[in-house]
């Protein structure tokens, strides 16, 4: 069971992990997500996931151009269709709707499937969230011990009693661990909370920095931080995980299948996910069309050579050389605004596995890929500043902007807020996706000058690590905020993996007359390996 699931990064990540015989080891009983949009991403990909081997052709279809409007799935797949409108929910946690429906729903799985179940899902993590704090801090009406959401973790919970599932995940931003509410700290209490739900709960840490979390030892707050980068996920991303571990199956559960995720010892880099894609070119906000392109991004060349700040021999090479690069672009054959055909490529550095989870040789166009538009005066600012990070391999701040650059902005020299516009570097990790790239393209400023431009859906979505035929429902602003709020589906998927193993092994212990069979997240019997630890495959 998934709650407040946004698109699904953990719903996906747990469909996509299978068994020794290649079946999937959980099937999703039941997704809710309140956001209209999200919720059609959500459920488009539940029903995609009610076919066994690969999706419908009908999809590749809509997804590579060769129909215009996506096909009445209800009409094509009825039976199929139905059951993903059952499994995904479009509810507002807490309210008196969703309440009433959660009793029947969890009623029913525990009258089916008793506690072979898992929940999964991250409460709203705005209030949580330092960037959210400070901004709120700036508002005088703004009450945090009155904002609600600091509580929702409270339905996950109320949900996890009467669920009382063997095991839960739940998510959220590193803020959690230094978010107060009427002036206590939030984590101790939501720790509290989760150790004391439904039969009682024994909590882990997935990537614990200490000696603590192992064995009998309790994890430290910090210990319960996991760092995306160091698993594959070519984001600089910090997350709050807890894996409760249902007591009767913790009591019983060997140190070596004690959930943990493997670190990995080399980082996955910007270029690794986007380095071979197709230029294009940013569009224009008012009259967009390419000779204008053209015309802003010569001009901002010109203003740049103009006022290019002091600088090593070296650096000022590479700077002109980048300058160079855009301006040729302005002078040759203007590259696409939006992706076409042959823009799936991934570079040949991608780690095998990642490869093997983000493409799909059936597309050959790739789904929300188009560049949003911009001013040309932001147009001129993102050229300086990728220039500027192929001269001193860093993101200028604002200090670094010459005056002729800078914008409107009464705090633009206060220093408080310095990284503004942020260059991605293309041989290091990202920093964090976040909702707020759906508000303007300033953090994510694409690295090569020629493209002048902020970072597209698709290409956060990569850096998401959601599957490249994952289409995202709505608008493109409310696309970027779904990606921005999601689980890497990559990092699900081994977490996924790594409770597998823990479930397998409770299986084996407890039932003698059923070794070999499983049943969780509401789901299927499928065979288990004796030591499982499953390979992936997905369609």
């Amino acid at each position: 069971m998934d709650l407040f699931s946004g698109p699904g990064g953990l719903a996906e990540g747990f469909s996509a992990c299978r068994d020794s015989t290649g079946r999937r080891a959980y099937r999703v009983a039941l997704s809710i997500e309140k956001d209209p949009a999200a919720y059609r991403t959500l459920r488009r990909r539940a029903f995609l996931h009610k076919f066994p081997t690969d999706f419908p052709p009908e999809y590749y279809d809509f997804l590579n151009g060769a129909v215009k409007e996506e096909p009445d799935w209800g009409k094509r797949h009825r039976r199929r269709w139905a059951a993903a409108c059952d499994e995904t929910r479009c509810l507002e946690l807490g309210t008196h709707d969703a309440s009433v429906f959660l009793r029947e729903r969890i009623r029913w799985i525990r009258a089916e499937h008793g506690g072979r179940t898992v929940l999964v899902g991250g409460p709203p993590c705005q209030a949580y969230s330092v960037i959210g704090r400070s901004r709120n801090a700036g508002n005088e009406r703004y009450n945090a011990d009155e904002d609600n959401r600091q509580s929702l973790y409270r339905e996950y919970v109320h949900v996890l009693g009467r669920l009382r599932p063997a095991v839960a995940v739940m998510e959220n931003v590193k803020g959690m661990l230094s978010a107060r509410h009427r002036g206590e700290p939030i984590f101790p209490k939501v720790l509290r909370s989760l150790r004391h739900a439904g039969d009682g709960y024994r909590l882990f840490a997935l990537a614990p920095r200490s000696t603590a979390g192992l064995l009998d030892e309790e994890p430290e707050s910090a210990d319960y931080l996991v760092r995306a980068d160091e698993h594959g996920v070519p984001q600089a991303r910090q997350r709050v995980f807890v894996v409760c571990v249902r007591y009767d199956i913790a009591d019983a559960l060997l140190p070596e299948l004690e959930p943990r995720l493997e670190r990995r010892s080399a980082r996955v880099s910007v270029n690794h996910l986007i380095g071979a894609m197709p230029k294009l070119r940013s569009r224009l906000s008012s009259g967009d069309d390419p000779r204008a392109w053209q015309a802003a991004v010569r001009a901002a060349c010109e203003l740049i050579a103009s006022h290019q700040p002091a600088m090593s021999q070296d650096e000022e090479r590479r700077f002109r050389r980048a300058v160079a690069r855009a301006r040729a672009a302005a002078d040759g054959s203007v590259p696409p605004a939006r992706g076409a055909r042959g823009a799936c490529v991934l570079p040949r550095g991608c780690p095998s596995d990642l490869r093997t989870w983000i493409g799909n040789d059936r597309l050959d166009m790739l789904p929300n890929h188009e560049t949003r538009a911009h001013m040309p005066a932001d147009l001129a600012r993102y050229l300086f500043a990728a220039a500027f990070a192929s001269a001193f391999r860093r993101s200028p701040k604002t200090f670094d902007f010459p005056d002729a650059l800078a914008p409107d902005h009464a705090n633009w020299r206060t220093g408080k807020f310095d990284d503004r516009y942020r260059v991605q570097l293309p041989d290091q990790p990202s920093t964090t996706v976040t909702s707020h790239v759906a508000k303007d393209g300033h953090y994510f400023i694409h690295p090569d000058p020629a493209q002048c431009r902020s970072f597209t859906v698709r290409e956060v979505a990569r850096l998401q690590t959601f599957p490249d035929d994952y289409y995202f429902d709505g608008s493109r602003s409310q696309q970027y905020v779904q990606v921005g709020n999601a689980v890497p589906p990559f990092l699900a998927w081994q977490i996924a993996r790594t409770i597998q193993a823990v479930l397998y092994h409770h299986d084996a212990l407890s039932e003698p007359s059923r070794r070999g069979l499983t049943t969780v997240a509401g789901g299927s019997s499928v065979e288990a390996p004796p030591l499982p630890r499953a390979a992936m495959e997905r369609p």
